[in-house]
């Protein structure tokens, strides 16, 4: 793995990390919901995630993440689309995708 792509992964590490320190260490829908403050926060990571990953697609287009161009759809959603981002999406994403790809990434910097 040459060092562009180590960095790109820690910085998608970080930024899923940080998904779970805005939210306070819990998933409840409410509480995100219902708070802008934690939704901005949470995209901006997800702003984040996207860039680093399609940066990482550009040097390594085979890289192992399973949901890579998905994850670069969502990033350009928000960002290009932010009147029709749809928070029962971006809270799935919380949920289900996000601990998949935080595995997926710290078991690439686990292989250096």
């Amino acid at each position: 793995m040459i060092e562009d792509e180590k960095k790109l992964l820690k910085d998608i590490e970080q930024a899923a990390l940080n998904i779970d320190v805005h939210l306070g260490g819990k998933r409840v829908w409410e509480e995100f919901s219902t708070n802008i403050t934690k939704r901005r926060a949470v995209e901006r990571e997800l702003e984040i995630i996207g860039e680093a990953t399609s940066n990482l697609l550009k040097i390594n287009p085979c890289i192992p993440v399973s949901s890579a161009r998905k994850i670069v759809n969502l990033r350009n959603r928000v960002i290009h689309a932010y009147d029709a981002v749809d928070e029962t999406i971006i809270w799935k994403v919380i949920v289900k995708d996000i601990p998949i790809l935080l595995s997926e990434v710290q078991q690439m910097l686990n292989m250096e």
